[in-house]
Parts: structure tokens; sequence; C-alpha cells
């Protein structure tokens, strides 16, 4: 098949290496295979390097932004249109709020005969602002008509976007975004050398997050927390994996309570990185007060340390709860401390739960599990679309 992926930017994140997994996969399954994206702008890193360097198509389209200005939309939508015809794709798959909208209505309009999307978080739930929340959902409501099949990433989004009168319920499947889970297993730098390079020892409990140093990522609740947390565990300390605009404002706030040096900051790290990272924790906390299904979980369970993370949207579905790891009730900061408190005092609890993550994850989040269930949501559209199209003549 033809296949076009649509995204708006390839900075790093969840979403962008999801897709990009996608293009390595189905470019491997011997799929022509293209990708569609915008300038990877932004503070969090790029991932174009390496979708350029796989083999498949990339192309560029430098008017495709995150932010709304109507007058580059209309440009990378009119782009798009003329790519789209000169393609003649069997599947457009899109990807993101803007690429999910701009690309669905340029697919439509050079007659893509099947246009797939994927929810990887809800745009009408991601703003403090009611007013743009409402905004997005119109769009989404106007935009699922136009898409064959919509993929979510956790049941959770399925349910929230069917409630939200987005799509009907037979459009939806839900396909887990797939990892490459060997690194985490066995990563390329022992957990040993790691944690020196990072400063720490064998004997310091090490309580990690992945997340970008930006809002709604959690980050201000486990900063509440350090002082009595550290105060009652003299070996812990906090790798914080990931990098962004709220640094320095975190940096400031570490040192007026005195624990600057209890932190451990990576900074920005390529995704390569992750796996040994997340190897030399011992606890990964994830507080997003937003996601869809974040890939830190089920990548803390296949590098065999429990998961601590808070009951909203598709989180749960990335934690067996007691099992793999703990899943509190939303934004219950002190649940959330009582958690880390009752790991960080039970080694053998953590293995445990370690063991049974990495058993978890692996048949759940696989990249080869994600790339073969995309294939066959592809297959099927072309064979309805065949169908019908022989039932017409």
């Amino acid at each position: 098949m033809k296949i076009v992926h649509i995204i708006t930017r390839l900075i790093i994140g969840g979403a962008q290496e999801n897709t990009l997994l996608s293009c390595e996969g189905q470019h491997g399954l011997g799929h022509d295979v293209t990708l569609i994206t915008g300038p990877a702008i932004g503070p969090e890193g790029s991932l174009l390097e390496r979708a350029e360097r796989f083999g498949y198509r990339v192309i560029v389209v430098d008017e495709m932004r995150r932010a709304i200005r109507p007058g580059r939309d209309l440009a990378s939508y009119r782009a798009m249109i003329e790519l789209l015809r000169e393609i003649r794709p069997d599947i457009v798959h899109t990807h993101s709020s803007k690429g999910g909208i701009l690309g669905r209505m340029a697919a439509r309009r050079a007659k893509c005969p099947g246009v797939v999307h994927t929810v990887h978080g809800l745009a009408f739930t991601a703003s403090t602002n009611p007013g743009i929340n409402w905004v997005y959902k119109r769009l989404e409501k106007w935009a699922a008509p136009m898409t064959s099949r919509i993929v979510c990433v956790a049941d959770a989004m399925r349910e929230q976007s069917l409630a939200a009168g987005v799509g009907t319920a037979e459009q939806y499947v839900t396909i887990y975004s797939g990892m490459e889970t060997a690194a985490f297993i066995h990563p390329p730098i022992a957990r040993e050398e790691v944690r020196r390079s990072l400063g720490l020892t064998d004997e310091h409990l090490v309580v990690g997050t992945i997340a970008r140093l930006f809002d709604l990522k959690g980050h201000d609740d486990l900063l509440g927390m350090a002082p009595k947390l550290c105060g009652e565990f003299p070996n812990l300390r906090f790798l914080w994996v990931g990098d962004g605009l709220l640094r320095g404002r975190f940096e400031a706030e570490m040192g007026r309570m005195g624990l600057r040096d209890r932190f451990v900051l990576s900074g920005m790290v390529p995704p390569g990185r992750v796996p040994e990272l997340t190897g030399a924790m011992d606890i990964l906390v994830h507080p997003s007060r937003r996601e869809g299904l974040a890939r830190a979980l089920p990548q803390a369970g296949l590098a065999g340390i429990p998961a601590i993370t808070y009951d909203i949207d598709g989180n749960r579905e990335g934690v067996r709860d007691g099992v793999t790891g703990i899943v509190v009730r939303p934004f219950d900061v002190g649940k959330l401390q009582e958690g880390i408190c009752g790991l960080a005092k039970d080694e053998s609890l953590r293995k445990r739960m370690g063991m049974a993550g990495r058993e978890f994850a692996l048949g759940r989040f696989d990249a080869k599990v994600m790339v073969g269930a995309l294939d066959r949501v592809y297959g099927e559209i072309r064979n309805q679309k065949s169908e019908s199209r022989i039932k017409s003549e």
C-alpha cells in the first residue's frame, strides 16, 4: 500500500515517536511510506534527522506550525492537497490536533480513499481555557465524518471522545502506542555506570520522572512533597529526565528549599538514552495532569521498575494497580506521596512489581504489536473501499 503519515512537527515526544515507529515498521513490511511534517521547532529537541535517515520519504512543509496561524494554515493545507494528489496514497494517517484537522481536510479534497486519525491525547481537554476546548471539540466533531477509522492509544480516549459526540463507536479502534522494547530490557550502558555518570551511587534510592519541564506535567506536585520525602529518606534522589521552559523556575524553587543537591536534571536527551536512564531509577513517578497514555509507564515496566501515576485518561491501562505499580486518585498529592513512601520502604515489593510490569508491557506495548494492528486496520479499510466500489459498479 501507499501510506502517508501527517504530523505537525517532529519534536521529541510520545506522539512523534509513535509516528516514526509506525513509519519505520510499515516501511519494513514493504509499504510505500511518506511522512509529511512541519519544521521541528521548539525546545524539546528534534526527531527529524532520525526520520530522514531511515529510508522512507520525508517531506517538510515549512508553513506548518503548531500555533494557530490562519495564513500559514491555509498555505500548509494547500501544500498537502498538492502532495496527496501527486502521491495518490491508499491510506492517509494523521496525528496530533493541527495535523489531524488540516490533514483530513486535505485528504478529503484530494479524494484519498482511506483516512485514519490517531488520538494521542484529547485536544479538547488540553487547555485551561474553556473557549479553546470548545473550539477544538467542534473541530474534532466536524472532522470525524472525514475519517475511516479513529485510532486511540487507550480505551479511555475512545470513551471520552464518544461522550463528547466525536464520531461513532464503529469508527474507533484501540491500538496501544508501541515502542522499541529491547533497549529497556538490555540497556546499552550498565545501570551502575549510568548512575555514576549522574553522581548517584548504589546506596541512593532514585525516584525518576520522564517528562518535559512544562505546565501540567506535575513537577510542582513533586516539589511540594520533596522536603518531607527527603527528610524521611536521606538517600533519596530525584532524577528528572527532560527539559523545557520551566526549568529555571523549578531550579530556583529547589534552591529556595535547600534541596538542589537532591535533584538530578538530565536536560534534553535523545530518545536513545531514555532506556538507560529509566534503568537507573528505582521508582518511576508520573504525576502529569493530562495524558493519552503516558509512554513512561510501560517503559518503567520494561525496565523492571514500578510506576506510580494519577488515574487520568488512559494511564490505568499502562499500569496494573497493585500489580505493576500504583494508580492514585487524580491529583491527590497526599496519596501520591504515600505511594512513593510505600515503595521506598519495600525493596521486595519494588522487585515483584517490576517483574510483573515487564511481562505486562511486552505483551501490550511492543512496536511490532502496534505495527501489525495498524496493518490490519489499513487492510480492512482497503477491502471495504474495494467492496463498495464493486457494488456501485
